[in-house]
């Protein structure tokens, strides 16, 4: 049988019917399972059959979310998380010891960034970071303490593109972990693990959930990396819930359509936006003026729902912008059915120095659109008068 497409894997797997065969998955809401006897109890613990034992370590709910994501990423091996945070936590907890050092991208998530230069540092674990376009100052930051390579592509919020294929050639010759976070794109977009990575993670609170109900990360890639990150983990606790699993493996059954709707909408907004008065700039990886449209066109299917644009008149500017959305969200979430608008500078990076926004893209007007599944002529209209106002 030929290899099935992207959209029938989604659907059609599944863990195994119960003798009652129904035709979806049902919930799994136990924290435990039990044995036979006492061999069978001996062999479970002992890892020699594979089987569930405690929800904590997996749950058929859990484990066939990870086999999607796997299936849709081309991975060999994955653990489901609680939070997108917790999976990358518990990446980096897992993978690296004292002494260790990773080289990351400046343009990481805010928690992501508290991360590496609050918490990590503790334990003696240190980062240098690169800009998203010098990226030819990789090499140099590389010294032989160095275990990780990381990056996010799109970026949040300024939806910079990262070269996958550079980035899988830097991480080869060195012989480092290249680490992706892959939460903008969602593995229908891009898979990062054809051009090298070896590890992709995901906060699929997001487009993977795709209507803001339930929060859950997941990280697939390599077995033998999954396996560290898998024992520790079912010591920490950091799982996620079964009744989450189930509702995410259900919205990956409809990730292909969603995502094909908020790209077209995206596109639209993005052109719009480019050409308002209002507006400075505008960045979104498939049109033709953003900075890396070449390397989006290469690694990407299409665009994504994030559409980033610089509001004339700089902070207060953007906070008059905020108040006049009348059908638009304000929210810190993005990748919802609902169009959601957010102005770091005023916001979630108001504590960063206006040097330190800069660093990473944030100007004093940008603002980030999550583009939903509304009649785009309604984002549109609402977007312009928000503008105008």
């Amino acid at each position: 049988m030929s290899k099935s497409h992207f959209e029938t894997d989604a659907i059609r797997t599944q863990i195994e019917r119960t003798e009652f065969l129904e035709h979806t998955s049902p919930l799994y809401l136990t924290s435990s399972f039990v044995f036979e006897d006492a061999e069978d109890m001996r062999a479970s613990f002992a890892e020699e059959k594979e089987r569930n034992i405690y929800s904590r370590f997996t749950n058929p709910n859990t484990s066939e979310f990870v086999d999607k994501i796997c299936k849709m990423e081309g991975a060999e091996s994955g653990y489901a998380f609680a939070t997108g945070m917790a999976a990358v936590f518990s990446t980096f907890a897992a993978l690296l010891n004292s002494g260790d050092h990773i080289v990351a991208a400046r343009s990481v998530f805010g928690s992501t960034h508290t991360l590496f230069t609050k918490f990590l540092p503790k334990w003696n674990i240190n980062t240098s970071y690169f800009k998203v376009n010098e990226t030819e100052k990789i090499r140099s930051l590389i010294t032989p303490e160095t275990k990780i390579l990381f990056a996010e592509t799109p970026t949040n919020p300024a939806v910079d593109i990262l070269d996958l294929e550079l980035l899988g050639e830097i991480a080869r010759e060195h012989n480092l972990i290249l680490i992706i976070d892959n939460c903008f794109a969602t593995p229908y977009l891009q898979n990062p693990i054809k051009f090298g990575a070896d590890l992709v993670i995901h906060s699929a609170t997001k487009l993977i959930d795709g209507q803001g109900r339930v929060l859950g990360g997941i990280t697939v890639g390599k077995k033998d990396l999954i396996r560290e990150i898998y024992l520790f983990s079912r010591n920490t606790g950091p799982s996620l819930s079964p009744f989450n699993a189930w509702v995410l493996s259900k919205s990956l059954e409809t990730l292909a359509v969603r995502v094909d709707r908020h790209c077209e909408n995206a596109l639209k907004v993005a052109t719009f936006l480019e050409e308002h008065s209002q507006v400075n700039w505008v960045k979104y990886p498939f049109l033709k003026s953003h900075p890396q449209y070449e390397v989006a066109r290469k690694q990407m299917k299409a665009g994504g729902s994030i559409v980033a644009f610089e509001i004339k008149g700089g902070v207060e500017a953007g906070r008059k912008f905020l108040d006049a959305i009348k059908m638009c969200s304000l929210s810190a979430n993005l990748g919802d059915t609902r169009t959601i608008v957010t102005h770091p500078a005023s916001t979630t990076h108001s504590r960063l120095s206006e040097e330190d926004r800069l660093q990473v893209s944030i100007t004093d007007g940008l603002v980030r659109v999550s583009v939903g599944l509304e009649n785009v002529s309604d984002v549109i209209a609402d977007l312009d008068q928000a503008l105008r106002a």
